[in-house]
């Protein structure tokens, strides 16, 4: 029927807009691919740090860490899979799209309006000649029915009695004239039709022809559709990768190493009964041990180490930690100092934004830590014990001075902090806390909590709040 290729020539325009869908589908598994990718190696980062610093050891935590290796691997591979997505399958058939469709500078495209004129072209003839025959079938019936009109009249004329012979006669005439008239429209008319009948193989394969080149281009489309659907299946079925499969075999074998008589052995030997020990000696009296520490002579925290422990000196060995940092020195003084953590050396490769790093902050949410100190329940006193001292213990409250009034400012806390004295306060990452008066020359700000709780913290372990 006439206009009907429309549908055909639709299927062009429809084609490009595929090709757009088809993109944005690929698109969007890529941004699911590396979101995925982003989250496995977050995930691995936390609880990687978490396993270490918790209380588990030896063999079975290497078999625990090896899950957090496992993510990391397969966090690459699906960098990878996004990677051929964006970079292989989205240029394909945004490069095929580019090829196959040309726009014209008047909207819409190229081949839409070649396919459109081929097929009226074709259809042009046909048309004029359906229309005469639709012209010649409306005079006939027409014809038709004036004809049966006028038989009606002279039939009812012949039953008047008040109808003259003058008139009779032409409504007599009348009805020959419409028989006439449908002998001629009627022959008119099949003359149009047989014309159109003989007609309408060419148009057939006039319009057949333009509708194959349709269906070729079409074709074209399909095929390069189900070629790229075959592509995208490849980079997202990881079964089918070496180095996937090697993920997960490397990962048995990790954990089948793990070993419980070798951890009890090694917990033995290193915290137990086969430690080195320590048995007290005879020491002599220094007053650089009974020496307080105060708040005024700690290092900045952006020094990057904090005083953990002071020991009295002796010949003794201690077994390392794997976590910390330990220094020995000669008698009289400081023994042990361990490596606090620095939040600005926790600088990585993938170029993270400071934004981000808030969003991977580490929550501590293991039990206790392997370093963690353990009181000692036998000793009566503590007088060996450089903080035991009023000043350090905090007899005189320090925050009764009288301090210039400062603007508070809220603060939002950067990174995990735990107080080593009375008169410094203790956060978690994401904490927010009223800032009291400005940092001093060591680096410290005075602050307090939400719960009201007053005291000292880093200053360079916050941010203010916008």
């Amino acid at each position: 029927q006439v206009g009907n290729y429309k549908r055909t020539v639709k299927r062009i325009d429809d084609g490009h807009r595929l090709c757009n869908d088809l993109m944005n589908c690929i698109h969007e598994r890529a941004r699911i691919e590396k979101v995925y990718a982003q989250q496995l190696t977050e995930w691995a980062k936390r609880w990687k740090q978490l396993v270490e610093k918790g209380p588990q050891y030896g063999t079975v935590e290497r078999a625990w860490c090896a899950f957090m290796s496992e993510a990391e691997k397969v966090s690459e591979l699906h960098l990878e899979v996004k990677s051929s997505l964006m970079n292989e399958d989205f240029e394909k058939i945004k490069n095929w799209q580019k090829e196959a469709f040309h726009k014209q500078m008047m909207g819409g495209f190229k081949e839409t309006k070649e396919a459109e004129d081929g097929f009226r072209k074709a259809q042009k003839p046909w048309a004029k000649k359906l229309k005469e025959v639709e012209a010649a079938k409306k005079a006939y019936h027409a014809a038709c029915k004036e004809e049966k009109l006028a038989v009606s009249r002279e039939s009812n004329s012949k039953a008047d009695p008040a109808l003259n012979p003058e008139q009779l006669k032409k409504l007599q005439d009348k009805v020959e004239k419409s028989k006439q008239d449908v002998l001629k429209t009627k022959e008119k008319y099949e003359k149009s039709l047989k014309e159109l009948d003989n007609a309408t193989p060419q148009y057939m394969e006039n319009m057949e022809q333009v509708f194959e080149q349709c269906q070729q281009f079409e074709e074209k489309r399909l095929r390069f559709f189900r070629e790229v659907l075959l592509e995208v299946q490849k980079h997202l079925d990881l079964s089918n990768v070496a180095s996937y499969k090697n993920i997960y075999r490397e990962l048995e074998q990790n954990i089948k190493t793990a070993d419980a008589v070798e951890d009890l052995r090694w917990f033995r030997a290193n915290q137990g009964p086969g430690m080195s020990m320590n048995w007290p000696q005879f020491e002599e009296w220094s007053a650089d041990l009974n020496r307080t520490l105060s708040r005024r002579e700690k290092k900045k925290a952006s020094d990057g180490v904090t005083l953990t422990g002071i020991n009295q000196t002796g010949d003794q060995s201690s077994q390392p930690n794997k976590h910390s940092s330990s220094l020995s020195v000669q008698s009289n003084t400081v023994q042990s100092v361990q490596s606090s953590y620095n939040p600005f050396e926790d600088e990585d490769d993938t170029g993270s934004t400071v934004s981000e790093k808030e969003d991977n902050k580490i929550k501590n949410v293991s039990s206790y830590e392997k370093n963690q100190s353990y009181p000692t329940d036998w000793s009566d006193e503590e007088s060996n014990n450089p903080f035991s001292s009023t000043d350090a213990n905090g007899d005189t409250n320090p925050f009764d001075e009288d301090v210039s009034p400062a603007m508070e400012v809220r603060v939002r806390a950067l990174y995990d902090y735990e107080g080593q004295e009375q008169d410094e306060l203790s956060f978690k990452a994401g904490d927010e806390l009223t800032k009291m008066e400005n940092e001093d020359e060591q680096g410290w700000c005075k602050g307090r909590l939400d719960n009201g709780q007053v005291g000292l913290y880093p200053a360079n372990y916050v941010e203010p709040i916008q």
